[in-house]
């Protein structure tokens, strides 16, 4: 029953579906949502991924990819997009530890955060589109969890930086045991056991290392991480590991 909370928890968290009215879950287990993240990226990237198929068929690549992850944001609520604004926002215009906390917790958004999604949205789409339809949707059904997963490891390397009561769970994020770690890695990776061809497993690496970078950039700014940083570490490892997928399709690996 715990279990089957925590991912309830997680996925309250991560979509807009009325998944609280199918269960009520105690407040403890959304301290547990990162077990259940990539797991939760199944729905989502699954989700996108039937949509930019369905919608290929009748659209040019750009703008079916457009659409594919405008559903996924509706889907989410845009929760992941509104944490990168916050982390470009904080990253870019603060200049001490504290500054860059009260920039992310502003509810308003700056110059960094419109420039920074313009060009995340930018480089997502663009390398989206510039694979073949059955390619993108493949990748895209492995990175959303795969991705998921990477950013996932925040809270099991890094503390929460500002008082538990003001993280979205109220309790903070716990950190993962063995157990929860490894049915984590089993729904993050699986994917991509399964979908991708040999050529392509090499850019499954790379979610976890800008995951790293991530994290040492955030250690030696913050101190720790925040929900924000969460959510702009899976976009970013998302956004690289389809870019590093193009570098591979159009090199000598596919040919």
């Amino acid at each position: 029953m715990r279990m089957l909370d925590r991912l309830f928890a997680a996925l309250m968290l991560l979509t807009r579906l009325p998944f609280g009215r199918l269960r009520r879950v105690p407040s403890e287990a959304f301290a547990h949502t990162t077990d259940w993240w990539s797991a939760v990226g199944w729905l989502t990237g699954g989700t996108t991924a039937l949509v930019l198929w369905g919608a290929a068929a009748w659209l040019p690549m750009p703008v079916a990819v457009v659409i594919a992850f405008g559903v996924r944001i509706l889907l989410t609520g845009a929760l992941h997009e509104d944490g990168l604004a916050d982390f470009f926002d904080g990253f870019g215009g603060g200049t001490t530890r504290e500054k860059t906390l009260a920039i992310m917790k502003d509810s308003h958004i700056g110059t960094y955060g419109v420039l920074g999604l313009i060009f995340y949205a930018l480089l997502l789409t663009g390398s989206v589109a510039a694979l073949p339809v059955d390619t993108a949707v493949r990748l895209i059904a492995v990175g959303d969890p795969l991705s998921k997963f990477a950013a996932s490891q925040l809270i099991n390397v890094l503390p929460y930086v500002r008082p538990l009561a003001q993280s979205k769970v109220g309790t903070g994020y716990r950190r993962m045991s063995v157990g929860a770690w490894l049915l984590s890695a089993a729904f993050g990776l699986l994917p991509a056991v399964v979908w991708l061809s040999a050529a392509f497993w090499p850019v499954v690496v790379v979610p976890f290392v800008v995951t790293g970078l991530l994290i040492g950039f955030m250690w030696r700014r913050i101190g720790g991480y925040t929900g924000d940083c969460c959510g702009a570490t899976f976009l970013l490892s998302e956004a690289a590991f389809y870019l590093a997928a193009v570098v591979v399709s159009h090199g000598s690996l596919v040919g």
